[in-house]
Formats: structure tokens, C-alpha cells, sequence
């Protein structure tokens, strides 16, 4: 499946994205067709429980995604970043894992930490920043963050998950271990120096690391062909010395099989690999953003057609292991667990005052215990604080 260096396909598309009805580029590697049958020869073989919980999970990224969004609209948090139409590379890639194995996400990747099994509720609360959130209102929203899932902070600055997941990566190599880090970064963070160092280091110290780049047209609102003048995200693996495969990004079959052959190519000591999964950002960039301003709507109307939650139910269908009757009994089941996590959140405080000074040394110096001890003889004068910060800007 993937391509060797020497052999990476010179034929491509004049442009990342094409226009309807031929969206997806022709080189792209895919499971499913455009009727959504699956191609035989490649489908992976995968168990009912799998398949479903796969589903399950694209479900529980959707919905999250629906009532993050909704809860900025109403003025109850400050911020949201969905990641609208990209459930496939999320639920594909987080399914080839083992639990030992870490993960660098970017701020794209909630159904990642859902798969994981991050809990619902201390997802939200770093939405509101309150006394659960595991960073105590320290992190932007979205920036979650569980190290005991083995899942590594969200940091806003773009692509430096890159050289922190070759870094972990390699202190397995040096442990003789088998487990690997995989890193998320879209097509804007292709241009950054820590992509450019990561990739490079990757590919002369041969470290266990799986690359995923979520090529989804956009970085930002600045679309990928000004970004680069390469046609191919996955051609830029040439000059690291590392092979490449572009996915067809919509189809969770095609993440799931690519994402598992590099990571069994890592654990076998062969070295990292850069997966392009092509696909179109459906939803805004944040909730501070307007997508309908550069983006075409006819190219996506084609990409809504593709939808990876729809699409993957229709394979499940022909299999006969899903129904309306299921569909409904899931997606009542979690909305009615995400509304409780929701109202319990929502009820927490914000984190005490005197927590702003811990977690910076194991033990307070003797500057930040009287700065504590001032800041909160300041409190019992004055009463308390009050928050006057707006909301989130960007």
C-alpha cells in the first residue's frame, strides 16, 4: 500500500481540490467506492464489535462537535473548534492504536480523546475553564489534555506536536519498546519550521512515528495550493526519506488500514511514515469564523455528498449490522449522556484562587508563598473577584 520513495506516483491533479463531481483526488488510496462498496481486495477485516464501536465513536464526535458549537452561540462558553466532516481520520487512526502508544493531537481531534476514552465531562469543563478541568482554567478551550490516556496537551501554536511526538517516539526506540506516537497537524502546519524539523530528525534517526496530515483545503481560510507549491502534501515524505500514501480522508476503512500498515511498519523498527488524508473542512475554523466567505459551494456540496458518518453507515447497513432502529436508540442514548455531562459541567466553579500557584514547582519558593499569602489577604478585603474578561476573541 504505501509508496516507496523511488516510486512515488508522478501523476497528479492541477489542483488539491478538484471540482464536483471529482472531488478526491485519483491517487488517493480508498476502501470505498463512490456508491460506498467496499473494494474486497483491500477492505480490512475488521470484528462487528470494531466496526461498531467505530461507528459509535464518529456518532459521539459529531454530536459533541453539534452541541460545542451550539453552547458558543448561546453565549455559555467562549470558543469552539469542530472538526465537522473529518470524524473518519479521527475514529480510523485512534482504532489502529494500542493504548501504550501516544498521541500528539492537534486542537482538531476531539473524537481522538473520545476513543481513547477521555470522559465527557472533563472535556467540557476545559471548555469553561472551571475548577474539574484537569489545566484549572489555564488552557484555551479545546485544549484538552489526559497524560495518564497517554494523550499529550493541545498547544495553540501550530505543527509543535510534531517534534514532541518524533522526540517520544524515539525515547521508545532507545527503550527497546514497541509502542509508537502518532501526530496530527492539518496542510497549514506542512509550512511550519517544527513540521520541517520533526520530519527531518524522524527520518535520520528512523524513530516509530506515524505522521497524519489532515489535508482538509484550508488553513485557515488560506486554501492549500497558496500554501505550497507542492501538489501532494504526501510528496513532501520524498525529501525526509520516509514513505508516503494519501488517503481518500472521508472513508474510515482506508484511515483505519493505512494508519494501521505505518503503524506496524514502526513497531517493526522500518521507521516513521507521512499519511495525507484528503478530504474538505466542513464546518468554519472556529466558532469566530465564516467559511462561506472563501470557500466554494459548489466543491462543498460535493464533499457534503461524501459525508464519512454517512457513508460508513451504508457499509454497515449492507452488512446487515445497522438499522434506523439502532440509529435512533444511539444517537438518543448520546444525546442524553452528553446533556448530562453538559448540565454537570456547567454547574462546576471556577478553579479557587490560591490554585494559580500550583503545579509550577513541586514545592512553592519562598516568593510564591507570600505572593499567595498577599493575593489572598487581598480576597478577604475585597471579598471576591470578579471575572471581567470577554469572551474568547479568536
Amino acid at each position: 500500500m504505501l509508496e516507496k520513495n523511488s516510486k512515488l506516483k508522478k501523476k497528479t491533479t492541477k489542483k488539491i481540490v478538484m471540482k464536483a463531481p471529482a472531488v478526491l483526488r485519483a491517487d488517493c488510496f480508498r476502501v470505498l467506492d463512490e456508491n460506498n462498496r467496499p473494494n474486497e481486495k483491500v477492505e480490512p477485516k475488521l470484528s462487528k464489535e470494531m466496526l461498531i464501536r467505530m461507528y459509535r465513536n464518529m456518532m459521539a464526535t459529531r454530536l459533541f462537535d453539534e452541541r460545542g458549537m451550539l453552547l458558543q452561540r448561546q453565549g455559555r462558553i467562549g470558543f469552539y473548534v469542530p472538526s465537522f466532516g473529518q470524524e473518519a481520520i479521527q475514529i480510523g487512526t485512534a482504532a489502529a492504536l494500542k493504548n501504550s502508544d501516544w498521541i500528539f493531537p492537534s486542537y482538531r481531534e476531539p473524537g481522538v480523546f473520545l476513543s481513547r476514552g477521555a470522559g465527557l465531562f472533563e472535556m467540557l469543563c476545559n471548555l469553561w475553564g472551571n475548577q474539574s478541568d484537569v489545566c484549572k482554567g489555564r488552557q484555551m478551550p479545546v485544549h484538552y489534555s489526559f497524560s495518564d490516556l497517554k494523550l499529550f496537551s493541545v498547544s495553540s501554536p501550530i505543527a509543535t506536536q510534531v517534534i514532541q511526538a518524533v522526540g517520544a517516539s524515539l525515547a521508545s526506540k532507545i527503550r527497546n519498546e514497541k509502542d509508537i506516537a502518532i501526530t496530527y497537524f492539518g496542510d497549514g502546519g506542512t509550512s511550519e519550521n517544527d513540521f520541517h524539523t520533526g520530519l527531518t530528525f524522524a527520518g535520520a534517526m528512523k524513530t516509530p512515528t506515524v505522521f497524519i496530515c489532515t489535508n482538509n483545503g484550508f488553513a485557515i481560510s488560506v486554501p492549500t495550493q497558496k500554501q505550497t507549491g507542492a501538489q501532494r502534501m504526501v510528496d513532501k515524505a520524498i525529501g525526509y526519506g520516509m514513505p508516503g500514501i494519501a488517503v481518500d480522508g472521508n472513508d474510515v476503512l482506508a484511515v483505519y488500514s493505512a494508519t494501521q500498515e505505518a503503524a506496524d511498519r514502526a513497531r517493526r523498527g522500518e521507521g516513521p511514515t507521512l499519511i495525507e488524508c484528503v478530504t474538505l473542512r466542513m464546518g468554519p475554523h472556529s466558532s469566530s469564523d465564516d467559511p462561506t466567505r472563501y470557500r466554494d459551494a459548489q466543491v462543498f456540496e460535493a464533499w457534503a455528498k461524501r459525508d464519512p458518518i454517512q457513508r460508513f453507515r451504508q457499509y454497515l447497513e449492507r452488512k446487515k449490522l445497522w438499522d434506523e432502529k439502532k440509529q435512533e436508540d444511539l444517537e438518543k442514548e448520546l444525546k442524553a449522556t452528553l446533556a448530562e455531562a453538559v448540565e454537570k459541567a456547567e454547574k462546576e466553579p471556577p478553579p479557587q484562587l490560591d490554585t494559580l500557584f500550583e503545579d509550577v514547582y513541586a514545592e512553592l519558593t519562598p516568593q510564591l508563598v507570600r505572593q499567595k499569602e498577599d493575593l489572598l489577604a487581598e480576597q478577604e478585603l475585597r471579598g471576591k473577584f470578579e471575572n471581567t474578561s470577554e469572551a474568547f476573541p479568536l
